[in-house]
């Protein structure tokens, strides 16, 4: 059978595991993924994704493309490899894909949120997928600040050394803190689309803009930070089990 393309839509708890890059004598999703899809398929593949994310960080839309030979249909791929996969990883969708697609270098957007348990007590049951942090926090403040980062900037205050990247210019195209209503009071959850992000970007976002919710900063002191292209004039990197990659455009 002549090859096929394939755009997976994946989700997981990254909780368990070492990030989405195969390492060695780690538990990765890639590693978990393609051992799956071989035990399926017969078939011994590298696959691509739109993001590594690093351990202990979720995906609720990433993207996975591969070039198979295989004569299962998408939905006999999405039914098998889901009685397959450990309970923490899901196959959401199996489209076809245009030749030669590349889940990162076609990608041209991506949606990352960020969840914050913002309570005195810690909640027994999000403590896998938001950062317990005690302290009162105003999310309108914080929205408000993180405008400033709004727009095609150097995020090089807000990147981690470590990156690959040959630049650290990003567009953000939105920005929005917000607390939930009613029995959702004590999540603050940020939401932040652009074109692509930096190592660690979003995570040191939240971690700069937590400090102006409390009150330590100003509310224009994340402009300040994004200003001096200096990762020492940024907040905390925020933890990871508080975030999801949420969806990729393409």
């Amino acid at each position: 059978m002549p090859t096929r393309w394939l755009k997976l839509t994946i989700a997981y708890d990254g909780g368990a595991y070492a990030g989405w890059q195969i390492q060695p004598d780690k538990p990765t999703i890639q590693g978990t993924f393609e051992a799956t899809w071989q035990q399926l398929t017969q078939e011994s593949l590298r696959v691509t994704a739109a993001g590594r994310t690093d351990a202990g960080v979720h995906a609720l839309g990433q993207v996975v493309g591969l070039a198979t030979a295989t004569r299962l249909s998408n939905d006999e791929l999405l039914r098998g490899l889901n009685a397959l996969l450990p309970e923490g990883i899901a196959v959401v969708s199996v489209d076809d894909a245009p030749e030669k697609f590349h889940a990162t270098y076609d990608a041209i957007g991506k949606q990352y949120q960020y969840r914050i348990h913002n309570a005195r007590s810690r909640s027994v049951f999000s403590r896998h997928f938001a950062w317990h942090y005690p302290q009162p926090l105003d999310a309108a403040v914080m929205h408000a600040a993180g405008q400033a980062l709004l727009g095609k900037h150097d995020f090089s205050s807000f990147e981690t050394a470590g990156s690959e990247r040959p630049d650290s210019i990003r567009t953000v195209h939105e920005l929005i803190v917000a607390r939930g209503a009613g029995e959702h009071h004590d999540r603050v959850t940020l939401n932040v689309h652009g074109d692509g992000f930096l190592y660690n970007m979003v995570r040191t976002i939240v971690g700069t803009l937590i400090e102006v919710g409390t009150g330590k900063r100003d509310i224009n002191w994340p402009a300040e930070v994004l200003a001096a292209r200096d990762r020492r004039r940024a907040g905390q990197t925020a933890p990871p089990h508080g975030l999801f990659l949420v969806r990729v455009d393409y």
